[in-house]
């Protein structure tokens, strides 16, 4: 698993180097009060990155914590009905009193 990991990352950063030597162009960002002066390459690979931390947040905003909620709250309500089941029902006495 450790070298499918490896090979991954080797194929994403060649992957990045390629983006960022073939898109060579500087490139001028203006934000409102700021001018970013940068390549066209590295404000792909920004962009996508950018985009896939986005993208992941609002996974785990609006799928990942209501369903981990959900969850807990299903293990408190088990766990609170095994207690009352183990304190009402008691086992029978081996010993009947004679």
């Amino acid at each position: 698993m450790k070298i499918v990991r490896l090979l991954l990352l080797l194929a994403v950063l060649v992957g990045g180097l390629v983006i960022g030597s073939l898109n060579s162009q500087p490139i001028d960002i203006s934000l409102a009060f700021w001018v970013l002066q940068t390549t066209s390459g590295l404000a792909t690979i920004a962009s996508l990155l950018l985009g896939a931390l986005v993208g992941g947040g609002m996974v785990l905003l609006g799928l990942v914590v209501p369903l981990y909620a959900r969850l807990r709250r299903a293990n408190k309500a088990l766990s609170s009905a095994v207690v009352e089941l183990s304190g009402s029902a008691q086992p029978p006495s081996p010993f009947d009193g004679r």
